[in-house]
């Protein structure tokens, strides 16, 4: 069973080898066995993000474990993974158009039963360890900054870090639109959210504490939405990675099938393409 269809698979497959750098073989001999093909690697660890299994579980006698976590740290040190995601959201603005004139943030605290440097104890899970992720999102729900932390961590104290990772999406989309108005629920309702975004110049649309506001008020439940599309990725679902860097290279890899997924349920309806898919609705 594909992990992914193969209309996203192939594409997000391409571009990321692509990306990849040249590669010099310095062994003195040359004798040494020859290197597992990266799309083969790939594909083991995209099966690795969405199934959530370890990576003995990927392996086998083409490929194994010990070379899936060898090239993924590979991978990580040239930050080519980042750079796709980056790759992917600008392509999304020219063929879509990014919202960003209203973006949405929320945290969301899932499983991370393997402790690590972005695990902490979960007020949600019995004190179990846990991870959150401080999500930021453009008015359709399209990821634009994930940031990783302990789960004990509160969602108001991330927002600055979030908010100061945004500059990274704005290098390869170009100018931002300013100021934007941003979509906040009850948590970041405290006084040194609302100085952190006046200094910033952000016009923000908190609910106020205490408040009953349904979800769609401020247009709040598009990052709930994407809460949900990342958590169907079983190793975000339950994190057992204990190093930051692996968490940031997995969470890029599902911006990256989520931004593609959506780029093509809006392009099915405006474009044609000889690989277009029977219909828009894909899993």
């Amino acid at each position: 069973m594909p992990a992914v269809p193969s209309c996203l698979l192939k594409p997000v497959r391409d571009q990321f080898l692509a990306l990849l750098p040249e590669r010099v073989d310095r062994h003195p001999l040359g004798c040494h066995n020859p290197r597992i093909a990266d799309e083969v690697v790939f594909d083991r660890l995209v099966q690795v993000l969405v199934f959530g299994c370890g990576y003995k579980r990927a392996a086998d006698e083409h490929c194994s474990a010990t070379t899936l976590r060898r090239r993924r740290d590979e991978w990580i040190k040239v930050g080519v993974m980042e750079d796709l995601r980056l790759l992917v959201l600008s392509a999304y603005d020219r063929m879509i158009g990014l919202e960003l004139e209203h973006p949405v943030a929320d945290g969301c605290t899932t499983k991370a039963p393997s402790g690590g440097e972005c695990a902490g104890r979960s007020p949600v899970d019995r004190g179990k360890q846990g991870l959150k992720r401080s999500q930021l999102t453009e008015a359709q729900g399209i990821p634009l900054v994930t940031e990783p932390a302990p789960a004990n961590t509160r969602d108001h104290t991330l927002l600055p870090a979030t908010l100061d990772a945004y500059r990274d999406p704005g290098k390869a989309l170009g100018p931002l639109p300013k100021p934007p108005r941003l979509g906040l629920d009850a948590g970041y309702d405290y006084r040194p959210v609302h100085d952190d975004l006046a200094e910033r110049g952000i016009d923000a649309q908190i609910t106020p504490r205490g408040k009953k506001v349904p979800i769609q008020a401020g247009g709040r439940w598009v990052v709930e939405r994407t809460n949900s599309w990342m958590n169907n990725f079983g190793k975000l679902r339950r994190c057992t990675e204990r190093r930051k860097t692996t968490i940031e290279f997995y969470i890029a890899l599902a911006c990256v099938f989520v931004t593609v997924r959506h780029l093509i349920r809006q392009a099915w309806t405006r474009y044609r393409w000889d690989t277009r898919p029977r219909t828009s609705r894909i899993r």
